[in-house]
């Protein structure tokens, strides 16, 4: 379908919107699993975090 590497690249006039697409779509499956490990992090953190202040009150409650 294309005769030289540059005519792959250019996409028939079309290069801009394709690889575009593509790089947005890369960025998006990067960016995701890194987003879900964060917030799996700080969901953590936080019930850590909880845990410690009910276990104080029940100390102090004694």
């Amino acid at each position: 379908m294309w005769n030289s590497p540059s005519e792959f690249f250019a996409m028939g006039g079309y290069a801009l919107y394709v690889w575009s697409s593509f790089g947005v779509c890369a960025l998006v499956l990067i960016f995701e699993p890194l987003s879900v490990r964060a917030r799996f992090n700080a969901i953590v953190r936080r019930l850590k975090q909880e845990q410690l202040a009910e276990q104080f009150d029940k100390e102090i409650s004694k």
